[in-house]
């Protein structure tokens, strides 16, 4: 078993639906950091309550080396907390977020590691564009432009699955007890220094996305409320506009009776005003729900996750 000091580098890989790729992913890992003469590493796949095999796989892997180490869910909980649930088992004094089907190019893991050791706290690959749907495209784009503006992400930084950060990082991810982990808002209220490396992404080995749109709307929703307010202040300022808008149609209406007595004051406009604020209203009710939501579930306790089994964690306190 490996020791419970500090390892020098950790990889953890969120695992759903991965039978058929984990096991070559975990390969090209072994290869990749005997390449680089890495003794002391650990991987920690953490499956998801995947349907398929994936954790008999994990645990037919783990019981036959060492440095691989599986963590089983005990029900669908998402990819932010098995990466989350990684970190917070992890060791390395690096820490590496990587997807399980094979199209992180781990092979040039020397390129994304490198401006860890100049300086850098964060680097995270950026692939261009992306291999992905046409839908996942509009999705990702969207989550961009809520970073943004949200998690003061730096617009020329890239947000991608393929990172590698330093411990103090992943010890802050750790520290992190809410039951909304999001892993772009925490890398960016740890640090500001972050960086792309550029990379080319490669094809699945296998299958297809397991994002549903469920899985995408609950991904927004998460980044709009996770780590920032600016939501409420953003339908504060909505409702002055609005507020402003409808008194200056009000007085409009008024000069225009005035002016023009026998004017029949239009019916559409007046349904066309209800519409547009009662619209208003309900949003911004809703984006109040979802934080005082956020806040119960808080207070309950929710967990991030719940492990049903795991293995070659013996040594971990």
């Amino acid at each position: 078993m490996l020791s419970t000091d500090m390892c020098e580098m950790s990889f953890i890989i969120p695992c759903y639906r991965s039978e058929s790729t984990i096991g070559n992913v975990i390969n090209e890992i072994r290869d990749t950091v005997k390449k680089l003469s890495v003794d002391d590493y650990e991987i920690i796949a953490v499956d998801d309550c995947s349907p398929d095999g994936v954790y008999e796989v994990l645990k037919d892997i783990s019981q036959k080396d060492p440095h691989v180490r599986a963590i089983r869910f005990s029900k669908n909980f998402g990819q932010h907390a098995g990466m989350i649930a990684g970190v917070q088992h992890s060791k390395g004094n690096i820490c590496v977020f990587l997807d399980d089907d094979g199209q992180c190019p781990v092979d040039h893991l020397d390129e994304l590691i490198k401006p860890l050791y100049n300086g850098y706290d964060v680097a995270i690959v950026e692939y261009g564009k992306k291999k992905q749907s046409f839908f996942k495209n509009i999705g990702s784009t969207f989550n961009e432009i809520a970073a943004n503006i949200l998690i003061d992400k730096p617009r020329d930084i890239q947000m991608g699955n393929f990172m590698a950060f330093r411990r103090f990082v992943a010890d802050e991810i750790a520290r992190y007890r809410g039951p909304y982990p999001y892993i772009s808002g925490l890398l960016f209220r740890s640090s500001a220094r972050v960086i792309n490396v550029p990379l080319k992404e490669r094809e699945r080995m296998a299958g297809g996305t397991t994002y549903t749109f469920k899985k995408l709307v609950a991904l927004w929703v998460n980044s709009f409320t996770a780590f920032s307010i600016k939501p409420l202040r953003m339908a504060v300022i909505a409702g002055i506009i609005a507020a402003v808008i409808g008194l200056i149609l009000a007085v409009v209406t008024v000069i225009r009776k005035i002016v023009t007595p026998v004017m029949t004051v239009g019916w559409s406009s007046t349904i066309s005003v209800i519409l547009v604020l009662g619209g208003l209203i309900l949003f911004v009710l809703g984006i109040i729900g979802e934080y005082v939501g956020r806040i119960y579930m808080s207070i309950n306790e929710t967990p991030q996750y719940v492990i049903a089994e795991m293995n070659n964690f013996d040594d971990r306190v």
